[in-house]
C-alpha cells in the first residue's frame, strides 16, 4: 500500500503558488501592471484563470507580492557583493551576470516598471519608497573606490560612473534580446570596459 504523506497537500500548494508567480513575474516585467490580466498570467503558468484566484485575489495583489520579493532579493544580491571572492573588478563582473540572468532580469525589471509607473497599486509604491536605489549604489562604493584605489576601475566619480553602469545595464535588460548566455558573457565583457581604465 501506498505512504501518505502529511505533508503532500503542502507541497503542492506551495508548488503551484510557486508557479503561478513565476508566470505572473514574466508576464508583469513584459507588460506592466496596466497591460496584464490574470488570464494571461494563467495562460503563461499553464492553468485556469480561476485556479489563480485560489492563490491571489488579484493581480495587484500578485503584483505586490513580487515587488516584495524583487526588493528582497536586490538588497541580498548588493549586501553580499562585498563577501563575494576575487577582486572588486571580478565581484561587479559577478553581479552584472547575476543581474542579467534570466531569473534575476525579471525582478530588475518589476523594480523598475514599480519606480516609473502610476499604475502600480499603493503598497507596491510604499514598498519601493523605503527601498531606495540610492542605497543601492552607496553599498557599491566601497567596491567601487577599492577597485580605483588598485589600478582596476578608471578615475571619477564613482556615483556617476555606478550610474552610468546601472543605466547601461537596464538598457540591455529592456533590449529582451533572445539570445543564449554567452552572448550575455560577451556583452559584460564590454561592459566591464565602461567602467576600467
Amino acid at each position: 500500500m501506498k505512504q501518505i504523506n502529511e505533508n503532500q497537500p503542502d507541497q503542492i500548494h506551495d508548488n503551484r503558488k510557486e508557479q503561478i508567480k513565476r508566470a505572473a513575474l514574466k508576464v508583469f516585467a513584459h507588460r506592466g501592471i496596466a497591460g496584464t490580466k490574470m488570464s494571461m498570467i494563467a495562460a503563461e503558468a499553464g492553468i485556469s484563470q480561476g485556479l489563480t484566484y485560489r492563490y491571489f485575489d488579484s493581480k495587484e495583489e500578485l503584483f505586490t507580492v513580487l515587488v516584495q520579493e524583487a526588493l528582497e532579493e536586490a538588497q541580498v544580491a548588493v549586501g553580499n557583493l562585498r563577501h563575494f571572492p576575487g577582486t572588486p573588478l571580478e565581484q561587479i563582473k559577478t553581479l552584472t551576470i547575476n543581474m542579467l540572468d534570466e531569473s534575476h532580469k525579471h525582478f530588475f525589471l518589476l523594480i523598475q516598471q514599480t519606480q516609473d509607473s502610476d499604475e502600480v497599486p499603493v503598497k507596491a509604491k510604499q514598498l519601493i519608497e523605503q527601498y531606495s536605489s540610492k542605497d543601492t549604489i552607496e553599498q557599491l562604493i566601497p567596491i567601487f573606490i577599492k577597485g580605483q584605489q588598485t589600478g582596476e576601475f578608471c578615475a571619477g566619480d564613482p556615483h556617476r560612473l555606478l550610474f552610468l553602469y546601472f543605466s547601461v545595464i537596464t538598457g540591455l535588460m529592456l533590449q529582451d534580446v533572445q539570445t543564449d548566455e554567452s552572448h550575455w558573457l560577451q556583452e559584460i565583457d564590454i561592459l566591464m570596459k565602461i567602467l576600467t581604465k
